[in-house]
């Protein structure tokens, strides 16, 4: 998954367990759009949303989509997903669920679509909220490769209304021979930094990323980011 859709799936699945079933929708304006570190623009903004629906049960399903640039005539990623959302107990919770990526632009982009299977376990208390997730796909950007995302990740409120969010993870290809990054790595590390706050019923995030891949839509760099939610 994205940075933006792991947020984007947590808010919801929070939601869910607080209100009864409704339509909602995100627009977010991003400097970049990375994939666990990657750029999927060429370094280049995004304009990305979603329509979602959660019920009072803490199932959701939703769509969401972004303009992508990966050098051809593919320029739209259109995904949906279906997951339920469960607290434990009072420190652990669990969110669950598929996903499908499908991509668009070009008569052979949808060679790239794939499903993917995610769980990923919550921990909270006094000293903030902790992460342990998991993505697996069998068949990763249509290539017939098994691929998995392992992250952890820990977010602290270092003042009211402010909070700052470190994770890292782990990206890898179960098979080389159909799938590797373009630097020829089966697999490769990304860490990010991000501070997150909201304002008028915007929500901000500056976040500092890299990874361990060399070239230069895996570099360094600073993505920037500004949502609103539209309860429908």
């Amino acid at each position: 998954m994205t940075t933006t859709r792991t947020l984007l799936f947590g808010a919801l699945a929070l939601a869910s367990t607080h209100a009864a079933a409704n339509w909602s929708t995100t627009v977010t304006a991003a400097s970049d759009y990375t994939f666990n570190g990657v750029s999927q623009t060429q370094n280049d903004p995004a304009l990305q949303a979603s329509l979602d629906y959660a019920f009072d049960d803490g199932l959701y399903a939703g769509t969401w989509a972004s303009n992508v640039d990966f050098g051809g005539d593919t320029n739209l990623e259109w995904d949906a997903y279906l997951g339920k959302y469960v607290t434990l107990n009072d420190n652990w919770s669990v969110d669950y669920g598929i996903a499908y990526y499908t991509y668009h632009g070009d008569s052979n982009s949808s060679d790239g679509n794939y499903p993917e299977i995610y769980s990923k376990f919550g921990y909270s208390n006094s000293l903030g909220h902790t992460e342990f997730n998991f993505w697996y796909s069998w068949d990763y950007f249509g290539t017939g490769a098994g691929h998995t995302i392992a992250m952890v990740a820990h977010s602290v409120e270092i003042a009211k209304g402010h909070t700052l969010r470190a994770s890292f993870d782990v990206s890898n290809s179960l098979d080389g021979e159909k799938y590797m990054w373009d630097a020829g790595d089966k697999s490769y590390h990304h860490y990010r930094l991000a501070y997150q706050t909201s304002y008028e019923g915007f929500n901000f995030e500056v976040a500092a990323e890299n990874t361990s891949l060399d070239y230069d839509t895996a570099d360094e760099r600073i993505v920037l980011s500004v949502s609103r939610t539209f309860n429908l």
